[in-house]
Parts: C-alpha cells; structure tokens; sequence
C-alpha cells in the first residue's frame, strides 16, 4: 500500500505529464529515464530519483521547490527516516538520572586497604546526547513539511496534493486568489488569441474562470467537454474515463486540434487537446474517435455566446 507521502507525489508528478503534454514515450525520449520506468514512477510503484523529479519539473515548466519536497518527504518516509521522536520532557524538568551502577564493597585492610571508587559519568551527559539525537532525527521530516507549507504559502494551491492521483480537475491546478480588497488576485494568463493557438490549456494559465460548452458521455463511456476561456479567447476539448486508442478532435475558428491515448497512464487521467483561437459566435465542434473499428464516431456543436 502506498504512503499519503508517495500519493500526494505521485499525483503531482502526473499533473505535471499533463502540462507537459508527453506520452511516457515522450518522456523516455527526452530524459535519461526509461518509458517504463517512467510508467512505475507515475502510478507509485515506486519512488522515483530525486533527479526524475527534476527534469519532469523541467520539462513542465515547473519551479522545482514543490515537488522536490514532497519527494524529500516521500523518500524520508520510505527509508524509516521519517519516525517521530517521543515527546520531549516539558521545561523546567530535569531528565530522568539513568541508573547507576552498584558500588563495589570497599576491601578490608587485610587485604591492603580500601581501592579508590570507579568515576562515574553523570548521568545527564547521556540522558542530554539521547535526547539531541532523537531531535536531529525529527528535524528532517520537520524541515521538509515546512518547505512544503513555504512553497505553498508562496503561491501553490496545496489542493492537488489532497486529490487522487488520477482526477485532478482544473481548478486544483489554479494558482489562488491572494486576498480581497486589496487589487491581487488570479495571475493572468500567459497567452490571449492567435498566441495561444497550438498552446497548453494549463501551462498558459487559461484554465481560470472558464466555461464549459459541451459535456457529454459518450456510448463507450468515456467523458467529454468542450471548454471555453473568454479571457484567452480559446477552446480546447478534454476526455476521461477512456481506452487506449480513443481520440478527440477539435476544430473552431482555426485549425483542428487533437489528442489521442497512447498508453495505459493516459487512460487513467485528463487528456487535453491544445487550444485553439475562439471568438464569441463560433461554431464549435468536437468530435470523439472511440478505440476500434466497430465503434461509430460522436459529434457535438456549440457556439460560443
């Protein structure tokens, strides 16, 4: 069974293969990993090289401070670094003596008089040395949540760590609003109109106060959507619950754009077509290509309002 530590990593690796937009093919090409080490890093079999975490981050374009802490507390947790330390001894309260060895018989002068007594180490040097090393023990697994909680407090929604590692919807990879009243709030998107033509929905941000066209499920059960960002004035389309070899196709005001399941892990999560340059009165359609031969395609149109 796998630990929150591993969960909550796992999940954020996934989220960043998405913004990414590569297949685990993908990232075997441009990594030193394999695809199928790839393929146990991503589902939690187990847990990835520190430098893993780092060129998925790269390739996402993704501060790496987030995940590399998690993965600090997911590895500290695999290798027992992680256990708790008792609860130290409350202030004012002097530890514990450990017992002392008996003191020997003095001899009798029979035998040559008394011999000097055996030096006895007191007994709060090493009550005091068992205490720090318990303390330097926690202070890892200590530090590295703090790290977590710092990113966090700096910007990244903690949301996405909580969720199953295979739903993680739009909004848990938003960046959050910083308070009210004070002219802050969402960052604003990297792209708006023919810029963001071909772009990561995601990766540009344009997931922010969106509106959904079209949802459907279709005959084979896969889910689909039709999303529309007014701010960014694109649409892009998005399917799960799928097979490999289902596929969805997109075409607005610009050129058709597509995604496809090429193996087992995109299957098990959102898959997201770029987007395409969308303005209000476009027609949109979105077509669902089902795995097989047997399987009939689905249409379905909006337009944009």
């Amino acid at each position: 069974m796998r630990s929150p530590e591993r969960a909550r990593l796992t999940a954020a690796l996934r989220s960043l293969k998405e913004r990414a937009g590569l297949s685990l093919t993908g990232l075997g090409e441009r990594t030193p990993f394999s695809k199928s080490s790839w393929g146990r890093y991503l589902t939690g079999e187990i847990l990835p090289p520190r430098e893993a975490v780092r060129e998925l981050c790269r390739l996402a374009g993704e501060p790496e401070g987030r995940c590399l802490a998690l993965w600090e507390l997911a590895e500290s947790e695999s290798s027992g670094r992680a256990t708790q330390a008792p609860p130290p001894a409350r202030p004012g309260t002097a530890p514990e003596p450990e017992p002392q060895p008996a003191k020997e018989p003095e001899e009798g002068p029979g035998a040559g008089g008394p011999s000097p007594p055996r030096p006895v180490p007191p007994a709060t040097t090493t009550t005091t040395a068992t205490t720090a090393t318990t303390h330097r023990r926690s202070w890892r697994a200590t530090a590295v949540m703090a790290a977590v909680l710092a990113v966090t407090a700096g910007g990244v929604t903690a949301t996405a760590l909580l969720l199953p590692a295979d739903r993680t919807p739009d909004d848990a990879r938003r960046p959050p609003a910083t308070g009210t009243g004070t002219g802050t709030g969402p960052p604003p998107p990297r792209c708006q109109g023919d810029a963001c033509e071909g772009r990561d929905p995601m990766n540009m941000l344009c997931g922010i106060g969106l509106d959904t066209l079209v949802e459907h499920r279709t005959a084979s059960g896969a889910h689909l959507q039709v999303r529309y960002s007014p701010t960014c004035g694109t649409s892009w389309g998005r399917i799960w619950d799928t097979r490999v070899g289902d596929r969805i196709e997109l075409t607005a005001a610009g050129p058709t754009r597509s995604a496809e399941i090429t193996d087992a892990l995109d299957a098990t999560a959102y898959l997201y077509t770029p987007m395409t340059r969308t303005a209000p009165g476009t027609l949109v359609r979105a077509c669902f290509q089902p795995a097989g031969q047997t399987r009939r395609e689905e249409c379905f149109e909006a337009t944009v309002r």
